[in-house]
């Protein structure tokens, strides 16, 4: 059994399985790991490319589109190892990234899951916008990172070379704990895609975990391989699932806070409305309709997370407790000068 098993979650990535998976072979070769394809039921010759040129990697089907967070849930509910690696198919890594990971996860057991630094795979001097070098959300929920604020992502120049303690890790390239996997329950997977990995970062930090980047390990992402940032259906996903997120996680003492997103919310539709975005404004109706509809599901899980007594940090600290949407329109676009 190896000890770290690096998971790429597929979907008709043939592509992708062509262009990046040799590197991932070769950067995990000594370092006691496995790589895992899992398959949600692609119709393509993903298969084909990993039985004829990859014979070291496992190809794991599913079956069917699970989106990706149920696809992890049940690829990983048949894996043993110590240490996952969720890494999206679209993920080339750099020499020696994935030892400066276990290195942190060794070192720190209450360290529940870490991410590396991620740049963009097109201009690598970049942060990329999923992750950059660590997550944070702010106190009404809104996701930024060290190195991109909202829309706009910082160059590279060492200035967050730093490991730290984070709010989130990306699930573009995350390791995470098995026994902390296990313990959360895993990923939300009724969010099918977007926000689950800050979903179970948020879960995993009110169990008393904590979250973390390792710069030293480095790792370029192509990113918007499956859904483009224009798309109606990401706004309609990363709207709704940022409600439940919020409801099942926040204090009953932060409640308002939620109250306060959806008016923030009815105020993005009104944008997208004068705008003339109608599909963009069809997006945040759906989003909170469904959501409204989700609400006795997320009644259970809320109880089941909030009264079985593994609740021991109740108000993480690595909250930002500004908004960062007002932030950013009054001009400051980087991570510099929060207090965090």
């Amino acid at each position: 059994m190896a000890k770290v098993q690096v998971v790429i979650l597929n979907w008709n990535g043939e592509q992708f399985l062509h262009r990046f998976l040799p590197r991932v072979v070769a950067t995990c070769c000594g370092c006691d790991a496995e790589v895992v394809v899992a398959d949600n039921g692609s119709t393509d010759g993903s298969e084909r490319v990993v039985s004829e040129e990859f014979a070291t990697v496992r190809w794991l089907p599913l079956g069917e589109n699970y989106g990706f967070a149920e696809g992890y849930n049940r690829a990983l509910a048949q894996l043993d190892g110590e240490l996952f690696v969720l890494l999206n198919s679209d993920v080339e890594p750099a020499d020696g990234w994935l030892q400066p990971l276990v290195a942190q996860m060794d070192a720190d057991p209450a360290l529940a899951a870490v991410q590396p630094k991620i740049l963009a795979y097109d201009n690598p001097s970049q942060f990329e916008y999923a992750g950059a070098s660590g997550g944070f959300i702010d106190r009404f929920g809104y996701p930024f990172c060290r190195g991109r604020i909202m829309g706009t992502t910082e160059q590279d120049s060492g200035q967050w070379n730093t490991p730290r303690k984070v709010f989130w890790a990306s699930g573009a390239a995350m390791m995470v704990r098995a026994e902390a996997w296990r313990k959360a329950g895993g990923l939300d997977g009724d969010f099918f895609a977007h926000m689950e990995e800050i979903d179970l970062c948020w879960r995993l930090q009110l169990m008393g975990y904590s979250i973390g980047v390792e710069p030293r390990s480095v790792v370029y992402h192509v990113g918007g391989g499956t859904l483009p940032n224009n798309s109606p259906r990401k706004i309609f996903l990363n709207f709704r699932n940022s409600l439940s997120m919020m409801y099942k996680c926040l204090p009953e003492g932060g409640r308002w806070r939620l109250t306060v997103r959806r008016a923030m919310d009815w105020l993005s539709w009104a944008v997208y409305v004068a705008t003339g975005q109608w599909s963009f404004a069809g997006a945040v109706v759906r989003a909170h309709r469904e959501w409204r509809q989700s609400r006795p599901q997320l009644d259970q899980k809320r109880a089941r997370l909030w009264q079985s007594g593994v609740v021991t940090n109740p108000r993480p600290s690595t909250i930002y407790g500004g908004w960062i949407v007002g932030r950013y329109a009054l001009g400051r676009k980087t991570f510099k000068g929060l207090d965090l």
